[in-house]
Parts: C-alpha cells; sequence; structure tokens
C-alpha cells in the first residue's frame, strides 16, 4: 500500500489554500462591517435620545424661579444688553420673566437689573406696558437698579418702576429717537457708477443709501422720528410725574451720570441690587427669575433645523442590522 503525500506545490492544493484564506479574510471584513454598523447605529440613537432629552428638559424647565410659592424674597429681572427682538432682552423673554416673578407668592417686590444702552421702542413700550399692568394686577411695588447703563430704550422701560436707583457713574438718559444710514450718491457719481433701482411707489426706495433723498422724504422721516420722540417723553413724564426737573435739555438725548441723574428727577437714589433688596424691600434673599438659555435651547440655536434634519436623516438612512 503506498503513501500519498500531498505537494505543497500541488496547484490544487495552492488554490484551495488561497481560497480559504480569501474566504477568511471577507468573512472577517463582514463581520467587522456588522460590528461597525451596529457601534454607528448605537450612537445615532444615543445622540437622539440625548437631544430629545434635552428637549423635553428645557420645555419643562423655565430659567426663572419655581412654579410653587416660595419664601418671601426679592425678585429679580435682568435687562441686559440691546433691547430687541430675539435678543435676550427681548420682550418676549422679559415679559415671561416679570410674569413668573409676579405671580410667586413670596415675591415681596420685583427688581430690574439694567444694564442696557437702548435698543427697539417698540420691545421697551411692550415691557413698560407689561410692567405697569402686572403692578396693577398683583399690587407688588417694582423697583429698576441700573448698573452701568440706562439709556434710551432701556430708560423707557425704567421709568415704568416706582423708583430708579443708579451707581454714581452709571449713564441715565439719552431721551431722544434716531434713524441712521449712509449716503453714497457722491462717491457713485465720482467712481461713475449708476444705481439701476426699480419701485412701484415714488418713495418706496427713500431709504436707499444708493439714491439721493428727496426733501418731502427728509421731513416724512423727522415727522416719524418727532411723533415717536413724544410718546418716549410721554411715557418718562407719566413715570417719574413731579420727580422731573424739566429743562431744555432733558429731553434732547443727553445722557448724564447717576449722580445727576438724581439731581435731575430722572433716578431717585443711589443704590445697587443688595442696598434695595435689604433696605428698600426688607427682603434680603434674591432670586433671580431671568430666562435664561439652557442646554437644549443653546443647541437649537447653534445648529437650528440642521439638528432635526440630521436625526430624520439618521433614521432614514440607517441600515438594517441582520
Amino acid at each position: 500500500m503506498s503513501e500519498h503525500h500531498e505537494n505543497p506545490e500541488n496547484p490544487s492544493h495552492q488554490k484551495g489554500w488561497e481560497r480559504d484564506t480569501l474566504e477568511r479574510l471577507a468573512f472577517a471584513n463582514l463581520a467587522e462591517q456588522r460590528s461597525s454598523r451596529r457601534w454607528r447605529i448605537f450612537f445615532r440613537f444615543a445622540w437622539l435620545v440625548l437631544i430629545i432629552a434635552l428637549l423635553w428638559t428645557g420645555t419643562h424647565k423655565g430659567g426663572m424661579g419655581g412654579g410653587t410659592p416660595s419664601q418671601p424674597h426679592t425678585a429679580v429681572v435682568t435687562i441686559k444688553g440691546e433691547i430687541a427682538d430675539g435678543a435676550d432682552a427681548s420682550a418676549e423673554w422679559v415679559v415671561t420673566a416679570l410674569r413668573a416673578a409676579f405671580e410667586d407668592e413670596g415675591s415681596q417686590a420685583i427688581v430690574l437689573q439694567i444694564n442696557s444702552p437702548g435698543g427697539s421702542p417698540v420691545q421697551a413700550g411692550i415691557i413698560n406696558d407689561e410692567i405697569r399692568r402686572l403692578k396693577a394686577k398683583h399690587k407688588k411695588p417694582v423697583y429698576a437698579v441700573v448698573e452701568e447703563s440706562c439709556a434710551s430704550a432701556a430708560y423707557y422701560i425704567a421709568v415704568a418702576a416706582d423708583e430708579i436707583y443708579v451707581d454714581k457713574a452709571s449713564i441715565v438718559g439719552s431721551i431722544g429717537v434716531l434713524m441712521d444710514g449712509f449716503g453714497f450718491t457722491g462717491l457713485m457719481d465720482k467712481l461713475g457708477v449708476e444705481r439701476r433701482l426699480m419701485t412701484a411707489g415714488v418713495n418706496k426706495g427713500f431709504l436707499d443709501p444708493f439714491s439721493p433723498q428727496t426733501k418731502n422724504q427728509r421731513a416724512h422721516a423727522q415727522t416719524l422720528l418727532d411723533q415717536i420722540h413724544q410718546q418716549f417723553i410721554q411715557v418718562v413724564r407719566d413715570g417719574r410725574g413731579k420727580r422731573l426737573k424739566e429743562t431744555p435739555e432733558l429731553f434732547s438725548g443727553l445722557f448724564w451720570s447717576g449722580e445727576q441723574a438724581v439731581g435731575l428727577g430722572l433716578a431717585d437714589g443711589l443704590g445697587n441690587l443688595d442696598y434695595v433688596a435689604r433696605e428698600i424691600v426688607k427682603a434680603e434673599d434674591i432670586i433671580d427669575y431671568t430666562r435664561h438659555d439652557n442646554v437644549a435651547e443653546r443647541l437649537a440655536k447653534r445648529f437650528g433645523a440642521a439638528i432635526g434634519e440630521g436625526a430624520v436623516r439618521a433614521l432614514q438612512t440607517m441600515p438594517a442590522v441582520r
């Protein structure tokens, strides 16, 4: 009986070995792909759950004091930066915080902590109106405390308070209205550039910086500014009453130091938040009702609709796990 020895150099043996190696590599690659796919699905679901949890938290928890009545305290609502739609000092955010502060049975008074150069008269008007409405409804005093500045639309809001306290170096006032822009018509003429603006309505483009402004358009804009200025003046007079020491410059758009503002009746005295809470409100405990961005809102602002779009795309493109 003869022995049969496989020849490693046998072509059939060599092909079988290569086939086994390729099969093992293919199966290993397939297993790696499946493992990688499972991890991708896991992380996508993990991010989706995290986003949903953050959004739920942002919806059910505010940046203000709790909804249940609290112990006696001084309620604070901060108005900081530009007063404008979409800003932290927008009417939407400030009014929401004010309502929560007034409705808490533990709040003895509301303090507006202001540090703003001004902004939109419309947003300021909405806040001013709401402060006066809430004061009448809840019978709680309101005090304004000025830090660095309380100018223009910020002062429009402050005069809704019963009393205004400032630092001696605060900037207060600027009771005026402006509309600014640029005009490039002379420069365009020198450069030989022609402006081609088509409008339906002879005055539709009168704020266009590349078109000349007519006397009638300037007069119309000035009438508009004067009207809003008079509204501002009336709000200040209603809020400050006989405390104002009116001078020709008081409503000219000038601003003053806090010390000067007290002398002019634009403010009632010198003091900071702690002083007002301790000496005026007689409630040293301070609770901040200012609405702040939570994590979910910051994510939403930063990524916007891209987050939702990415989550939907992730769900749509998820491969099946077999």
